[in-house]
């Protein structure tokens, strides 16, 4: 089980952080009020610089998402309590972020930022690339929560079977009473002998 946990947890957080360096863009259109077209911009640059990356770099990140649902898939099959709460709910978050990204992130960045019109600073940006850059920054916001909600999950998970194994009673028989011994054997007592009468 700890295996397992600690794979969930590490694949998780890898992704979770690769979603944290695209702030970089969605923090100018999604938390930055007032929304300029500088700010725009910015955000269409940086999903165009992605577009570039080598295809290698995407097949590692789809070899940790394989890694992260099949080990998820793995814990839940043995149909423990635990395993259909944690891990059921694990897999649903696992999923909806897996699917966003696959029907909503990738076809949208690929299809609206491969590339980019020529433009000069103080140029407008373009209306059909404003509601794409803007979906993008909620797309990655409901991922981060859905993969914070997966560390949550996990977590609650090691405190619950924890906490069953504060409730069983020979657990804390064995916690009180330290390293077990050998039972001593009880000292016979030695029979009473009729006293002899005279």
């Amino acid at each position: 089980m700890g295996v397992r946990a600690s794979i969930v947890v590490c694949t998780t957080s890898f992704l979770l952080g690769s979603l944290f360096t695209h702030w970089i863009a969605d923090s100018l259109t999604l938390w930055k009020s007032p929304v300029t077209d500088e700010h725009l911009w910015t955000a269409a640059l940086y999903y165009s610089i992605l577009t570039k990356a080598p295809i290698e770099l995407l097949y590692v990140l789809f070899a940790i998402v394989a890694l992260g649902g099949t080990t998820i898939f793995w814990s839940f099959r043995e149909g423990e309590a635990g395993n259909l709460m944690f891990d059921g709910g694990s897999i649903v978050l696992y999923g909806t972020t897996v699917l966003m990204y696959l029907y909503s992130v990738i076809p949208n960045v690929v299809a609206k930022f491969s590339s980019l019109p020529h433009y000069q600073i103080n140029e407008p940006f373009p209306r059909l690339l404003r509601s794409p850059t803007l979906d993008l920054a909620s797309n990655h916001l409901i991922c981060s929560v859905a993969l914070t909600g997966i560390l949550i999950l996990q977590a609650g998970r090691w405190w619950a079977e924890l906490s069953d194994g504060d409730d069983d009673p020979t657990y804390l028989q064995e916690k009180s009473e330290g390293p077990s011994t050998p039972a001593e054997e009880p000292i016979s007592q030695p029979l009473h002998a009729p006293i002899p009468t005279l």
